[in-house]
């Protein structure tokens, strides 16, 4: 044996122990709850925060001349607007032009160049044809293939859509745009659109909000206060629409309003009215439609907060004096507010987004701004314009909502 002796390990105190036990099972406690988390961030990241990214962004985006002539935009930020160009950034333009007809760029400058000014895109494709494989003047060159290029404000209007950031788009879809100085101004008259579009789009979605929350407010008070069995069965029917595709619905709608449809016939065989009512293609069809399919996002919301409500509060308040009325407007319908809250701002911003129903039931005075910002990605493929229109309907969705907020916080502390 030894006469060393190995010197014993001190044990850890039992209190460091412990801690490092509850170190290690708070990290894993942390860890499945990211890892629970991470997926549905990831999903509102992807399909959410990206693509609304991408729509600011495609607003003030401007680098499609950038993109295929960036020598040619080189020279115009670097030229005073006054006299011609350099005799550099013609035989700039005409190379990159030249080069232009590979990969689509002609198309993609020619349709820029179009929001300017629509004769641009003849412009391109004339000046393509006649223009030489070399020159020692290419000033005088591309003057006598067409006099435009010879005139100041063929190049001012190019300088103007050369910066790769805009705010042409953005100006456009408030009916505003930059004049000659560079000061902002409203366009001409006979060209406005966009403000009355948004003020209808405003007036549909919130008449719609408004119509669904009379509707749905005593609805839902009915489903709340009814025994369960019958509260149950009428929530199917609520529901129903739930069910049915959108198309359908608004088919339906549209056979139903028509001049020889259902609801003609019966006022016309009633006796109310002698000739048929225009009830389709204009904003009364449009309103039926709509409050159809939007009014059950009302009543869901309220349904969901009276039935917390105890009807004993009513009761206490009759049995101290109030009326009736009195009681249910004094002590009920102030906690519903939460409901109506999310009720109407849910069917507001909802309303505000539709497309497929004004498109079909509506008339040409009854579209929104979503069919403009479709007719812009479908038909023109004017994705800055898309964007634009998309981007103000969107901050003027969350100023609402900011607004709105901030009343329905200030109602409730009035009401506590």
């Amino acid at each position: 044996m030894s006469n060393h002796s190995v010197a014993a390990r001190p044990k850890e105190p039992p209190e460091a122990n412990l801690k490092t036990k509850l170190k290690r099972a708070d990290r894993l406690r942390k860890f499945k709850a990211i890892g629970l988390v991470a997926p549905l961030a990831l999903f509102l990241i992807v399909f959410f925060v990206l693509p609304i990214g991408s729509m600011l962004w495609r607003s003030v985006d401007n680098t499609e001349l950038e993109s295929v002539m960036p020598n040619t935009v080189a020279g115009l930020q670097q030229w005073n607007g006054i006299d011609l160009p350099e005799e550099a950034t013609f035989a700039a333009f005409a190379t990159e032009l030249r080069d232009s007809r590979i990969g689509g760029g002609l198309g993609k400058i020619g349709r820029r160049l179009n929001y300017e000014n629509s004769q641009y895109r003849g412009l391109l494709v004339r000046t393509l044809r006649g223009l030489p494989a070399s020159s020692e003047n290419w000033t005088e060159t591309l003057a006598e293939i067409d006099p435009a290029w010879g005139e100041n404000t063929t190049w001012l209007e190019i300088q103007r859509a050369s910066p790769p950031i805009t705010d042409r788009y953005v100006l456009a879809s408030l009916d505003l745009e930059r004049g000659t100085d560079g000061e902002i101004q409203r366009i001409d008259a006979q060209d406005r659109i966009y403000q009355s579009v948004f003020k209808r789009t405003m007036v549909i979605a919130g008449g719609v909000t408004l119509i669904c929350l009379v509707l749905g407010f005593p609805l839902a008070y009915l489903l709340a206060t009814l025994p369960p069995k019958t509260s149950n069965l009428l929530m199917i029917l609520v529901l129903l629409p739930f069910w049915t595709s959108l198309l359908v619905r608004t088919a339906a709608w549209i056979i139903l309003l028509q001049s020889n449809g259902l609801v003609n016939q019966s006022l016309i065989a009633s006796g109310i009215i002698d000739t048929p009512l225009q009830l389709v293609f204009n904003r009364i069809g449009v309103f039926f439609a709509m409050v159809h399919i939007l009014l059950p996002f009302m009543v869901l919301p309220l349904y969901s907060v009276m039935k917390g409500i105890s009807p004993s509060y009513q009761r206490a308040a009759v049995s101290l004096g109030a009326q009736p009325f009195a009681a249910f407007w004094q002590v009920y319908a102030p906690q519903t507010i939460s409901g109506v809250a999310a009720g109407t701002i849910l069917v507001f911003i909802m309303a505000l987004g539709y497309y497929i129903t004004p498109a079909l039931v509506g008339g040409p005075a009854d579209q929104m701004v979503s069919y403009y910002v479709a007719y812009y990605t479908n038909t023109t493929n004017n994705w800055g314009m898309a964007a634009a229109l998309g981007s103000i309907l969107l901050a003027l969705t969350l100023m609402l909502y900011l607004v709105y907020h901030r009343l329905v916080n200030r109602k409730q502390l009035i009401g506590s």
